[in-house]
Order: structure tokens, then sequence, then C-alpha cells
């Protein structure tokens, strides 16, 4: 038997050390280094004794084991980002910010699965039984027929899934798995050891027992899954349940899918009775937009492959101070700088002296590129205090020379804005010679350069500078 060694393990990275210090060399993070007790590592070229067995290979061709078909959870937004359902044996981790729902959602599709004939077993280690059945009334899902209980050992958990009854059980909700730990490490549960062997043991059993698991995950202040980040490479699917909780949906983003597409998003919206989907996120999001405001530009985004429709805000104001002032919330802070940069140096607008403020409206984040026009029309919008058209829609990528680029999926879009009813896009310029992205129900204008925005919509003599 191995003997065990204490060594110091930081909490934020899985980074080792000998002893212990107050700031870890390898994050740069303070207080996060703890003492856990290690196995011995086996010297090179020593196996401990023991002679490996042999393992059976089989080719790519191999069609004796028949495929098992995915799970629906009837929840359209939760099977969307899943790529189409739960897939047997894989294994999902989900995080999220503390309150925003994660235990709710999934709450909500192991009731919804188990009323599918799915055997569903959750397993909370932060609540108790009746705290789980008080949830579960209030979203009037008592009645389901799922097997709860409260445990944090692993080993017992494993050996009560296995004797759960004469039907195997098809899914397993491991809530939290931070709250998990393995019996013969000397650790607390939580630390990068704990959640690291937990992980490993249940992923193990569930892909042996073709079994699809569910892990619940804290986050750290700065949003990431707290743990090591050999966690986030173990599972098949990673999901981020995200969202402001001033507003009243979430976002369920996905980061990572062995089964399925990333940076697909599912849209849910609070309420009382749990989480509900929202089918068209696009009038959601633009409800409330004023469309005789400057400043206002509405994006026609892409997520996944959901096209989505966002209205960008922005206010620019002149300055007292001696560095002005750049607030970004729903986008790239470092983006928007640049965008700044090139609307200074490619059209001669006197911008630096300005406060700039720029929101995503309604909580969501955007990620692409894409959204640079919509932002540079907002900006431009925002600096002439001038409105732009009410019925049209931007999306394009600007580059450095203020060129304006061509972005992927345009004719999905362009379909989305057309439905709500938009009747202008402005967008890049097609280069393809034969390609045609136009519809018959909107109108397009396609730009080369961000000099051509300025130009479409605002005359440049009456532009009025923000000088600092």
């Amino acid at each position: 038997m191995a003997k065990n060694r204490t060594s110091f393990v930081c909490q934020s990275c899985g980074a080792v050390s000998n002893r212990w210090a107050g700031r870890c060399e390898s994050c740069a993070e303070w207080n996060t280094i703890a003492e856990e007790a290690l196995p011995e590592v086996i010297p090179k070229g020593m196996t401990g004794g023991k002679k490996g067995r042999r393992i059976e290979f089989v080719s790519l061709a191999d069609s004796a084991r028949s495929i098992y078909p995915r799970y629906n959870t009837g929840i359209a937004e939760f099977d969307r980002v899943l790529g189409g359902g739960l897939v047997p044996g894989s294994a999902i981790l989900i995080g999220g910010d503390p309150g925003i729902g994660k235990s709710t959602l999934l709450l909500q599709a192991v009731c919804a699965l188990s009323k599918t004939g799915v055997h569903c077993v959750y397993v909370s280690g932060e609540e108790s039984v009746d705290q789980v059945r008080m949830r579960a009334g209030r979203l009037g899902l008592e009645k389901t027929p799922v097997a709860l209980a409260s445990a944090t050992n692993v080993r017992d958990i494993l050996a009560s899934v296995d004797s759960a009854g004469e039907r195997a059980v098809q899914l397993l909700v491991i809530d939290s798995i931070q709250t998990m730990f393995v019996d013969n490490i000397e650790s607390a549960p939580g630390t990068v050891s704990q959640v690291r062997t937990s992980a490993q043991e249940i992923i193990r059993h569930a892909k042996a027992k073709n079994m699809a698991v569910i892990f619940v995950g804290h986050v750290t202040k700065d949003g990431q899954i707290a743990g090591p980040r050999v966690l986030e490479h173990m599972v098949d699917t990673v999901l981020h349940f995200e969202g402001d909780r001033s507003h009243h949906f979430r976002i369920l983003r996905g980061v990572k899918n062995r089964f399925g597409p990333t940076d697909e998003i599912g849209v849910f919206e609070m309420a009382g009775e749990g989480l509900a989907e929202v089918e068209n996120p696009s009038a959601l999001f633009l409800s409330q937009r004023n469309g005789e405001v400057s400043g206002s530009a509405v994006l026609a985004a892409l997520e996944g492959t959901r096209p989505m429709l966002v209205e960008v805000q922005a206010l620019v104001a002149p300055s007292t101070l001696g560095s002005p002032r750049r607030s970004v919330i729903g986008w790239d802070p470092n983006r928007l700088a640049m965008i700044l940069a090139v609307l200074e140096t490619r059209c001669g607008l006197q911008i630096s002296g300005c406060d700039v403020f720029l929101n995503i409206a309604g909580g969501i984040r955007i990620n692409e590129p894409a959204a640079d026009l919509a932002v540079a029309a907002a900006l431009v919008s925002a600096l002439q205090n001038t409105a732009l058209p009410a019925e049209t829609v931007f999306f394009g990528e600007i580059g450095l020379a203020g060129e304006v680029r061509r972005v992927a999926q345009a004719d999905l879009r362009l379909k989305e804005a057309a439905k709500l009813g938009f009747r202008e896009a402005i967008i890049p310029k097609n280069k393809k010679k034969g390609e045609k992205v136009a519809l018959p129900n909107i109108r397009t204008q396609e730009l080369e350069h961000v000099q051509d925005l300025a130009n479409l919509f605002l005359e440049r003599r009456g532009v009025k500078a923000c000088a600092g």
C-alpha cells in the first residue's frame, strides 16, 4: 500500500509546492494554498509489482454495439444546448453564480425526464431532503417519481445507485461536486484532490454502467468553475448558467460539448413557478426598445446556431476628467477601445475627450466580433445626437484599417430580422461573386469601410466634437 505524504496544493489552479506560501506562484492568487495528503509518487520504471492486464482493441467500423438514443427532457432550450438531449454514459458539468437557478433548472429537467420513464436519482450534498422537497413543492413537481437522497460519500452513493432496484439508474445528478468526498483521501471536501478523485470515480462508474451524470459546480469570484481545471477536461459537456440578478431571464451557455455544437445558448425566464422557456429571445430583448433615441442600434447576433436580435446602447458625453471613463456592460472592453481608436483615426471623429458608456440591453453578453458594426453605429449616433432608423439592423466585423469584414451565417441573421419586421440591414459588402444574402422582404446596404457608415446616416459637417 502506498504511503501518504503531505503536500501543499493551490485550491484555485491545482499547483503543488513543498511548502506553504501566502500567494500561489502559478496563478498569483492569495490564501489559496492548503495542506493535503497525497499518495507517494511511484518512481519511473516501476509499476508497483502489478502486471497490467491485456485490453481489447476494436476497429472504427465495429458496429456490434447498438447506438443509444438521447434522453429528451422536454425542455427545448435545455435540449438545444446539450445538442438534442442527454447522451447515455455522458458526464455534464454545469456551473453558475450562487442563487442563479442551477438547482431549480436541474430539478425541473430531472422531473421532466422521470415522467417519460427515465429512472433518475437526485443526490444533494448541500441541502437536506426536506429542503429539496420544498423546492419541488413550490414548482409543482412533488408527485414526480424521482429518487432523492442527501449524501456526500462517493462510495456510499455509487453503492446505493447499484442497488437502486430492478431498474438500472439512467441519470444521476450530483449537487454539487465540491461537497463530495472519497474516504480514503485525507483532505477536506472541496479541495483539489477530493474534487478530482470524486469526479473521476463517479465518471468511471457512470460510463461503465452507461449512466448519464450531471455535476453542479461552484464558481469562483471570476466566474470560473472552482476546483482543478482538469475537471472540465474529464467531463463531456460544460455548461455555464449566467444572468444578471436585476433581470428576470437566464442564459444557459454551452462552453464544451463532445456530442453537439459549442457556444449554443438556451434562454429562460425566472418566474414564480420556476424557469420558463423563452421561445423568441429577440422579441424579449427588444420589447422595451425606443427607436427614436440616439445611441441605439439593433445587432443581429448569432449564438451557436441561433440568430438573436439585441439592442446596443451607447452614450458619449463630454468629460471633465483627465482620463475619460470607458464603461462597458455585456461586451469586451478591449474591443470597444479598438472601435473608438478606429473611429478617431479612420473617420476623424473626436471621441478621446469624451466619457463613453456602452451597454447590451437586457443583461446578455455578446462575444462575437460581428457586433463591431452595431457598436460603431451606436457610438456615432450618440456622438451626433441623431437617432438611427428604427427598422434597421447591423452586423459586421471592423478591422484596424477601418474595413468592414464579412461574418458567418449572414442569411440566418437576415431571416431573423425579417421575421421581426425589420426592413433594412447594414451589412459588410459581399465580395464573392454569385452569392446573395439579401431576402425579398428586407433591403440590404453593403459597406466596405467604416467611413461609409458615418456618411450613410450623418453629415460630417454637423459633427459636434468633444474636445478634452
